[in-house]
Order: structure tokens, then C-alpha cells, then sequence
């Protein structure tokens, strides 16, 4: 298996050395559920899966929501049998409900149950990074937390951590127990995070790992108006205003400006927008989705790809609108 030579980093204080750019297993969970991305073939996933790891990768996020356990399942089909595994991150609090809709309960039962189905359809002893998905509802923040920490005791998780959670929950949980890791999503089009969640977490020590960099595929340089119009229905981002008038147009003229900075650097659109928020001092790493292993190389690309500040003007001028 041939490696390159990816950045790596601690993920805060958990003692795990990451590579800035993670696989995130999102869209591999397939399409039969309220959040899929369309269909997507399995052994294309693996196969995808195989070729982050050979080009040295090191960890993958998942969720038990994903697909309602598929893109585990499939995560899990991908590391049986190899000699050294990445590290694996999950999330639960967004069980399946009828009707194969999301539903969100942070209770100790329910918890209990998907971080049990989770190792079991992962095919690991432990899960490296067990996170809340949602703090949703709020009044089951600290159940939820309380569980998530009885869980590390008990050497089921070894660290926990949450995703998309305000400071106000934050220090909610943090009341409880150390939250070890934060999650939320980060992007050129989305930068609400810069306020105040990012700096508290520098300044507490809470390890970053951000997602949507790309902003679900918006920003890749891969999406046209005509790719975005011939989005499947049960991709769910042809329901999402980004990808619609008039945040579209804006949108797109923002890929213009990657791409002109791209060419500077011999690389991607996609790379370029996944190392713009690895600028940020509070980062750690990156989620980026793959669905095919020809996606992957530019994309890593970026965990190497240092953007100075004449990059960074040319993409934030005209200044992107906070969303």
C-alpha cells in the first residue's frame, strides 16, 4: 500500500494525530432515507474508501443517521481485514423513525442502543470518536452527554465529542464532562462559526473537525447549473436554497474566484476550499466526501496546500455575506 506524505495534527487534546483532511461518509449511506444524496453503489464506496487509505488518510466519519446504519455497514465492509485501520469517528442522537424520516432523541436508552448497533455494524471494539449528532432536543443535552461519558468509562468510545452545538451547549456539557471534540460546518459560504463557537473552542482546548468545507459539493468546481437542475429527487440538495436562486448565482460566482486561485496553485476548486478553512488556527482537519476514488486525490490535496494572503483576498473580495 503506497502512502503519501499527508499533514497530520493533534485533534485537541485527544492524543490523536489526524491527517487536516478526513473521509466523510455521508453521501455513501445512499438514498433511501429523508437525507440521502441519491443512489450510490457499494463497492464504488469501498473502493473509494480503499484509495483515501492508500493515499494515507488516516480517519473516516460516519453516522449511525447515515443511511440509518448503511454508510456503516459499508465503512465497516471496507476496513474488515486490513492490517492497520483508520480511525473511526461516529455520531448518534438521530435514530430512524417511520417512515424512514429522522428522528432526534438524545435519551440514555436510545443512545445506548445506537452506539451498540454502531460497533456491531463497524466490526470495531471500540469507536474512536463518539459524537452527539444534534443537541437536539435540547432538554436531552445533558442525558444525552451523561450517557456519552459513561460510555468513554466504560471503554466502549474512547473520546467524545459533539456537532453543531452553540457555546450555551457547550458549556452545558462541558458542566457534565470534558466535550473533547467539536464538530460543525465550516465553509466559505457558511462562516457563522467565526464569531464565537470557534474561538471558544481554541481557547478551551476543544479539538475541530469541520464539515461541508466544500459546502456539499458547491463549491468542488464540479457543479454546474445544469448538474444542480439534474439533481435526482432523493438527493436532498435539490431541496437546499444554496443550491437555488438567489443564493445560486452567488454562490457560483464564488467558484469563479476558486478557480482563478486554484490555477496558482496547479489545484482544485475543492482544494482550495477545504484548505481555506484549515487557515483557521482553530481547525484541526476537514471532513471531505467522496464518492468515487478518482474524487479523492484533488480533494486530499489540500491537507499540503498553504494559501497565502493575496489567495485569500482574491476569495473574500467581494466579501461573502455571513448565512
Amino acid at each position: 500500500m503506497i502512502r503519501t506524505s499527508l499533514k497530520t495534527v493533534e485533534l485537541g487534546a485527544t492524543g490523536l494525530e489526524i491527517t487536516r483532511v478526513g473521509f466523510g461518509a455521508w453521501a455513501i449511506g445512499g438514498a433511501d432515507y429523508d437525507w440521502g444524496w441519491g443512489s450510490q453503489d457499494d463497492q464504488d464506496s469501498i473502493a473509494t474508501i480503499h484509495h483515501a487509505l492508500e493515499l494515507g488518510v488516516n480517519w473516516i466519519d460516519t453516522a449511525a443517521q447515515y443511511g440509518f446504519g448503511h454508510s456503516e455497514q459499508v465503512v465497516g465492509r471496507a476496513l474488515a481485514g486490513l492490517e492497520r485501520r483508520p480511525y473511526v469517528f461516529t455520531k448518534g442522537g438521530q435514530p430512524e423513525g417511520p417512515g424512514r424520516k429522522t428522528i432526534q432523541s438524545l435519551r440514555r436508552d436510545s443512545l445506548l442502543r445506537e452506539v451498540h448497533g454502531s460497533l456491531e455494524r463497524l466490526g470495531i471494539d471500540a469507536i474512536d470518536l463518539y459524537q452527539i449528532h444534534w443537541p437536539t432536543p435540547d432538554p436531552e443535552i445533558e442525558e444525552g452527554w451523561t450517557t456519552l461519558a459513561e460510555l468513554k468509562e466504560q471503554g466502549l468510545v474512547r473520546h467524545i465529542g459533539v456537532s453543531n452545538f452553540d457555546v450555551g451547549q457547550l458549556r452545558r456539557a462541558q458542566a457534565i464532562a470534558p466535550v473533547e471534540t467539536l464538530q460543525p460546518p465550516y465553509s466559505l459560504i457558511d462562516r457563522r462559526v467565526e464569531g464565537e463557537i470557534l474561538p471558544f473552542a481554541e481557547r478551551e482546548g476543544i479539538g475541530v473537525i469541520v464539515y461541508s468545507p466544500m459546502a456539499s459539493g458547491l463549491l468542488s468546481g464540479g457543479m454546474t447549473r445544469d448538474r444542480i437542475e439534474a439533481l435526482p429527487a432523493n438527493d436532498w440538495r435539490s431541496r437546499n436554497e444554496r443550491f437555488r436562486e438567489p443564493q445560486l448565482t452567488r454562490n457560483l460566482e464564488l467558484v469563479e474566484r476558486l478557480k482563478r486561485v486554484a490555477a496558482r496553485h496547479d489545484a482544485t476548486p475543492g482544494a482550495v476550499a477545504v484548505a481555506w478553512t484549515l487557515r483557521n488556527s482553530a481547525v484541526d482537519g476537514a471532513i471531505a466526501g467522496f464518492r468515487r476514488p478518482d474524487q479523492v486525490d484533488p480533494i486530499v490535496a489540500a491537507a499540503n496546500l498553504e494559501l497565502d494572503e493575496d489567495d485569500v483576498a482574491t476569495l473574500l473580495d467581494p466579501p461573502v455575506r455571513l448565512l
